[in-house]
């Protein structure tokens, strides 16, 4: 999706007003021009159609081959099918040459289009000469040539756009979070209205499992809403009068009203969605080593071209320096060239997915060569995400441990995150039966709250103790501490009444994995909400030097940008809607394939076993596949450097000229070689 261009993209969340053409309409841009994939494997199988005939009746480089033949008006088909093949298969190359030139910056299309238009125009006048005008000497036409050209580069680009074509649909998936319509009250009257006519004040009424539209505050009635795209909940968080929600989270039983407090555009998932989007667009920038080898032997065959035609036409005759020219023009089409960098992507992309990895912006290739910091969540990530419960105690004289134990399984079961699911577990096998609370809330970043006879419970983190400066002797946890342990308090009035230690295990492949990494002089730094001590601890266990702990979740991304102004290049993994701006922004960004569709959308890498281990293969295969690329864009391109030069004369003062037959003999082995040593890529 990054190599992609959003088109006439709005940041509102309404779906009307979200152009997806980009992606969902497989898109992709060539010298400004927005090609089809599906228009463009049309073209393909018309186009190998209509030139299988020219195959058969045109002569190769003025060569008969054995399964060719001519009969009386073969000529005239030829130049026919030729003519239908140059504007209808040529109008992409064509259309992204202008794209080109009109940027000054001459590439692959415009190599392509000099080929073909030479070829075509040299073939017309031959044409005329040898049919028309029956000159006595047979002028050698290039409709084998065009034919051949065409249908490789077509094929090229259809099979690029299929390698390197992506979901891309972040956006889109972020925009389906929320309705397109919503109900808007009106004097206690509800009318249904499409979601861009509201603004901040209006009120809406959120009914039973419908999705919150927008940003706001409960203004009337009660629910339990899910909210995982903000705290990771995948259960429902009990939300009453004075409650905030947020748009794209979903409502249960319950009918609310809302006041709004952002309109659409402004909220949560517009920021995210714009986040996403700027960090998307930026990356569809960066231009294709082969363009850019393109140019280069654009302008250099151009210029020998002109040379040997004027030298040819001082030295020698017209018709000498014509052929000159032509051969010259027509031998520096890129016939390898087109297919030199697709059949390197495809045949990776293949490997990839039999090792466990999904590459969706094949641009990650090359920048993983860049990448010093490795960025990893911690658990789901480095842990398995699989909490066990290694302790749980009473500190305070007013409640056992029996009944700290249902307190705590009381607020957790209102939340579904592996450590409350956990916790819940462990009450059912202790025979403890949870305490039903009161208004269970998430306070984000923090834990959970909830209410028992009127008095307010919270189960939070170290961090919320020490914001709040609620004290805690630390002989009571140092030993859980030790261990790494997740601790979570119980407190009521100030006061710490108890706590739960949960423990993580470590992923069986994380310590290899971050030895690996830091042999390839690449940092791992580790992205936690845990407190400080605990994830030094769990740092340490796993071999990490650099982590930064006590996260809220749109802390992550401020970490990546951080980590970008220092001049670093980081690769982020991440797994849930919160990581998706920190995917998109990274240099390079790995989604675990447990993850929501969201991130994943917004990743250029996905790990679909989930092991973080599998970054190692990737970085093994981006190099290994940025080599072979650079292979084929020497066997692509190489054997111009001799002959172009050789096609324009330069050793006929010693008898050797090299002719267009031999000239495309060479042209074809180089595409030959080149699709041999793409079938040789390994991991």
């Amino acid at each position: 999706m990054k190599n992609e261009k959003m088109d006439d993209m709005k940041m509102d969340m309404d779906h009307s007003k979200m152009d997806m053409s980009g992606n969902n309409g497989h898109m992709m841009m060539h010298g400004g021009h927005m090609m089809d994939m599906g228009d463009l494997r049309q073209k393909f199988w018309i186009s190998l159609v209509l030139a299988i005939p020219v195959f058969i009746l045109s002569p190769f480089m003025g060569l008969h081959l054995p399964f060719q033949f001519q009969f009386p008006g073969s000529d005239w088909l030829v130049l026919i099918l030729a003519t239908i093949l140059y504007f209808y298969g040529g109008k992409p190359f064509i259309t992204g040459a202008r794209g080109e030139l009109a940027e000054k910056k001459p590439a692959m299309m415009t190599l392509i289009t000099m080929g073909i238009s030479v070829a075509y125009i040299y073939s017309l006048y031959a044409f005329v000469e040898n049919n028309l005008l029956k000159s006595s000497t047979h002028v050698m036409d290039f409709f084998w040539e065009l034919a051949s050209l065409i249908v490789i580069m077509l094929l090229g680009h259809w099979i690029e756009m299929k390698s390197t074509m992506s979901a891309g649909n972040a956006l889109q998936k972020i925009a389906s979070l929320v309705p397109n319509q919503v109900h808007m009250v009106h004097d206690d009257m509800t009318m249904d209205h499409d979601i861009s006519m509201v603004k901040a004040g209006d009120i809406v009424e959120i009914r039973a499992g419908e999705s919150v539209p927008l940003d706001g505050y409960i203004i009337s009635g009660e629910s339990y809403i899910n909210e995982s795209l903000i705290t990771g909940e995948s259960k429902a968080v009990k939300k009453e009068l004075g409650s905030k929600v947020v748009g794209g989270s979903i409502n249960g039983e319950g009918t609310i009203r809302i006041k709004v407090d952002k309109a659409a555009g402004e909220g949560y998932l517009s920021q995210i969605s714009k986040l996403v989007s700027d960090a998307q667009s930026s990356r569809s920038k960066s231009q294709l080593l082969a363009d850019r080898v393109s140019g280069w032997l654009f302008y250099a065959a151009l210029t020998v071209g002109i040379i040997a035609f004027v030298y040819w036409l001082i030295f020698g005759d017209m018709n000498t320096a014509l052929n000159r020219l032509v051969t010259v023009l027509v031998i520096a089409c890129p016939h390898a060239l087109g297919l030199a960098i697709p059949l390197v992507m495809s045949r990776s992309t293949s490997i990839a997915a039999t090792n466990g990895l999904i590459i969706r912006n094949n641009q990650a290739m090359e920048n993983s060569r860049k990448i010093d910091y490795v960025a990893m969540d911690k658990t789901g990530t480095l842990t398995e995400g699989k909490f066990t419960v290694n302790g749980l105690q009473s500190i305070d004289e007013s409640i056992d441990d029996q009944k700290l134990l249902a307190i705590i399984a009381g607020i957790e079961s209102g939340s579904s995150h592996p450590i409350a699911s956990s916790v819940v577990q462990y009450a059912k096998d202790q025979k403890a039966t949870p305490i039903v609370l009161d208004n269970i809330q998430a306070i984000k970043g923090y834990g959970m709250s909830g209410t028992l006879n009127n008095q307010d419970y919270y189960l939070i983190n170290m961090k919320y103790l020490n914001e709040h400066k609620i004290t805690l002797d630390k002989k009571y946890i140092q030993t859980y501490l030790d261990k790494g342990n997740t601790i979570s308090y119980l407190v009521s009035n100030q006061k710490v009444l108890g706590f739960v230690a949960l423990g993580d295990r470590i992923k069986k492949n994380t310590i290899e994995f971050i030895k690996e990494l830091k042999s390839r002089n690449i940092t791992p730094i580790m992205l936690t909400g845990d407190n400080k001590e605990a994830a030094a601890i769990m740092a340490k266990q796993m071999g990490i030097d650099e982590f930064r702990a006590e996260l809220l979740p749109e802390d992550k991304h401020q970490v990546i940008k951080q980590l970008e102004v220092q001049g670093h290049h980081v690769l982020m993994v991440g797994d849930g809607i919160n990581d998706a701006p920190s995917l998109a922004s990274a240099t390079i960004g790995v989604a675990i394939g447990a993850g929501t569709d969201v991130a994943i959308d917004s990743a250029d890498v996905v790990l679909y076993n989930s092991d973080p281990s599998d970054i190692i293969k990737f970085l093994k295969l981006s190099h290994n596949t940025y080599r072979k690329t650079v292979e084929n864009l020497w066997w692509g391109a190489g054997y111009n450097i001799i002959a172009i030069p050789l096609a324009a004369g330069i050793l006929a003062g010693v008898g050797f000229v090299l002719s267009p037959a031999v000239g495309a003999i060479v042209m074809s082995l180089s595409t030959v070689v080149v699709a041999i040593n793409a079938l040789t890529l390994k991991m």
